[in-house]
């Protein structure tokens, strides 16, 4: 037996995975899904002859939560115990971990890239793991990394392979995948159970004593009238109008309302029409439009400053980038009408109400003598730095004693913040030196974040999932969930929708649970042999699509100034992750700006200097030098900033995947023997 202790509730959800079973435990956010994992893999360990566990995660943070807080205190003891991210070095040789260790902990990124390289040393079989753990298992499906590696484990199952690992998939909730009606609901879930193979499984006995573990907090919905003028997004208006007016709407083409995702849409789809007809003014004013849009949308959710100060900081760095009339035309509208729209973001007359809401929300939970610890949710990286400064410079909320910071994703760049900085953060929000975190949807999944007596979604537009993880991060007793919103606005109408659509899940899900095993299994074979055909299908597309131009006869333009300057041919793959261009003469197409600062390093290569577009005033950031093994300096693109031209027009893609022509991979010794033959001598 384990030497440590279950919750009853906890218990009867592992009851059929101790069995061999594969199940997913879906408890909510709080309910102790991890710790149950740990039982379950150390009755495993205990069990099972030549035992392997790998626990999978979907975010980097996650390895070590999950290493220091569960697995390491309970089984390190008797076990070796491996945590692997990408910041580690083990996951250069991590077919030799898995060899060596008992349980391995690491992203599912890593597992996939073991699952596909064919070296000795990094590869690893399914067959080598009895027990394969993945945490927020409702990620698997599409083309996510998890369904990735479990089409490894469909495919091996429906040949009739005996030697795979058991499955524990962890949810809080696998959502309903869109659907509005209860069959499609129970579709989605069946599809959930079918990708990880596993039944799924919750408490039916002991729900009074979870319900006691994990309280549900008391909901309100903190509504805000329609400000009665809004004369900073009148004036935006206006300026988007000048610029319909300029760029000759092409008569096909209908923009939906300023302010609106839609809208975004909309002109993300007519710039990349700009690109593919090489029609600059139709791309430039589809871009600047984004930004106002943007504008409109900070103005309807923070301060009318911060919606300034947005377009402000991009024509920041547009008046030295003047190509041609259009970039002219707008850059001299802003500059035109930057000393109007600055006035009126000052005159507090106008500020938007959900502040001031926001505010009293904030204060009914902070106060003297009140020990309080809350989390509000916004949208992006941008809301958050907003918010907070936001937070600093009110009186009020100072005085109440609220000690903010931020807390977003782990990643590269100034808005992101490091592994380390993550853990600083949540360390001090845990000793009470921070009593409230401004975060996007990265505290709402996994990390490790103390109990709370209130958590604000702040402009948020998000699906049942991320509300219910949101709300779970309110476990203290009496705690407070609050929705701030515009009365009838997109976020009101949203999260009255998610609560039905959370209902439904649960309902989706007794339907699945209620099915006879019989009719559970052959609904699971059947969609398995379908997702493993569709899967087949995809790939020989994708190889089809990739083929369908030789690399020589495409052109890379730049996606700003449509300057042609590379040949297909020129590029090259670097260890199955960097595309980079070989040829010598790309050079005088770009120049050379800041260092490239990444907080971890690389076994092969390290970051150089920023490169843009070399052509006049143009300057459009194309990626960054890469120094690979020392000596090859070689330009890394970025392809979401070049426009590509084929032999039947130009397109753009987003993502190097998505390219239509093979790219072969970079070879080092060929690279030196053509550039540097001294070295070799």
């Amino acid at each position: 037996m384990a030497d440590f202790d279950l919750y009853t509730y906890q218990e009867e959800v592992v009851e059929r995975a101790l069995q061999r079973e594969n199940i997913i435990i879906w408890l909510p956010t709080g309910g102790g899904k991890t710790r149950a994992a740990v039982y379950v893999a150390k009755r495993h360990l205990e069990t099972t002859e030549r035992a392997k566990v790998v626990v999978l995660v979907n975010k980097v943070h996650l390895v070590d939560q999950h290493y220091k807080k569960e697995f390491k205190p309970h089984l390190d003891q008797n076990y070796k115990v491996v945590p692997v991210s990408g910041e580690s070095d083990e996951k250069d040789f991590f077919g030799k971990v898995v060899q060596k260790s008992d349980v391995v902990i690491c992203t599912a990124q890593i597992l996939y890239n073991a699952l596909t390289n064919t070296e000795e040393t990094k590869h690893v079989e399914l067959s080598d793991i009895t027990l394969l753990i993945i945490d927020e298992c409702h990620h698997t499906h599409k083309e996510s990394v998890y369904n990735k590696v479990m089409r490894f484990y469909l495919e091996k199952k429906l040949k009739g392979e005996r030697r795979l690992p058991q499955i524990l998939g962890l949810t809080a909730s696998p959502g309903t995948g869109g659907a509005k009606i209860l069959n499609r609901a129970v579709e989605h879930v069946l599809q959930i159970c079918a990708n990880l193979d596993s039944a799924i499984v919750s408490t039916k006995n002991y729900a009074p004593e979870l319900k006691r573990k994990v309280p549900r907090p008391i909901k309100s919905f903190d509504i805000v009238e329609k400000r009665p003028a809004d004369p900073f997004g009148s004036h935006l208006k206006w300026m988007m109008e000048l610029i319909h007016e300029y760029m000759n709407l092409p008569p096909d083409f209908k923009l939906r309302e300023c302010g609106t995702q839609e809208y975004e849409a909309d002109v993300v789809i007519l710039e990349k029409r700009g690109v593919k007809e090489d029609n600059r003014l139709l791309a430039q004013c589809a871009l600047h439009l984004r930004q106002y849009n943007d504008a409109l949308l900070i103005n309807d959710t923070l301060r009318m400053m911060d919606a300034y100060c947005s377009l402000e900081e991009f024509y920041s760095t547009k008046l030295t980038r003047t190509i041609d009339g259009t970039d002219l035309f707008l850059v001299g509208l802003f500059q035109e009408n930057q000393v109007e729209l600055k006035k009126i973001a000052q005159d507090s007359r106008y500020e938007n109400p959900k502040m001031a809401k926001l505010e009293s929300v904030l204060l009914k939970q902070f106060g003297q003598g009140v020990q309080s610890r809350g989390i509000l949710f916004s949208k992006t990286r941008r809301s958050t730095y907003c918010l907070n400064d936001w937070v600093l410079n009110n009186r009020a909320l100072q005085q109440a004693g609220i000690k903010a910071t931020i807390l977003t994703g782990a990643g590269n760049g100034s808005t992101y913040m490091t592994q380390n900085e993550q853990a600083e953060t949540i360390r001090n929000f845990r000793d009470g030196t921070l009593n409230l975190l401004i975060s996007t949807s990265v505290a709402e999944e996994g990390l490790d974040i103390p109990e709370c007596n209130l958590v604000v979604r702040y402009g948020l537009l998000t699906n049942e999932i991320a509300q219910q993880q949101a709300s779970g991060r309110a476990r203290a007793q009496n705690s407070q969930y609050s929705v701030v919103a515009m009365r009838g606005g997109r976020e009101e109408r949203r999260e009255i929708t998610n609560e039905y659509l959370e209902e439904l899940t649960r309902e989706a899900i007794a339907k699945v649970q209620e099915m006879s095993l019989q009719e559970f299994h052959r609904k699971i074979n059947e969609l398995q042999i379908q997702a493993v055909i569709s899967s087949r299908v995809a790939e020989n597309q994708k190889t089809e699509k990739r083929s369908r131009y030789t690399a020589s006869s495409i052109q890379f333009l730049c996606r700003n100034c449509f300057k042609s300057v590379a040949s297909g041919s020129d590029i090259k793959l670097v260890d199955n992750a960097h595309y980079v261009n070989v040829n010598p003469d790309f050079e005088k197409h770009y120049k050379a700006g800041g260092q490239v600062k990444i907080p971890r390093s690389f076994e092969d290569w390290e970051p150089g200097r920023t490169i843009s577009c070399n052509n006049g005033n143009c300057n459009k950031d194309w990626g960054f030098e890469m120094k690979y093994k020392k000596i090859a300096l070689l330009p890394n693109l970025a392809i979401k900033n070049f426009a590509l031209q084929t032999p039947d027009g130009r397109i753009t893609v987003k993502k190097w995947k998505d390219v239509q022509f093979n790219v072969e991979d970079f070879s080092f010794n060929q690279y030196c023997q053509d550039y540097y033959p001294d070295l070799l001598d």
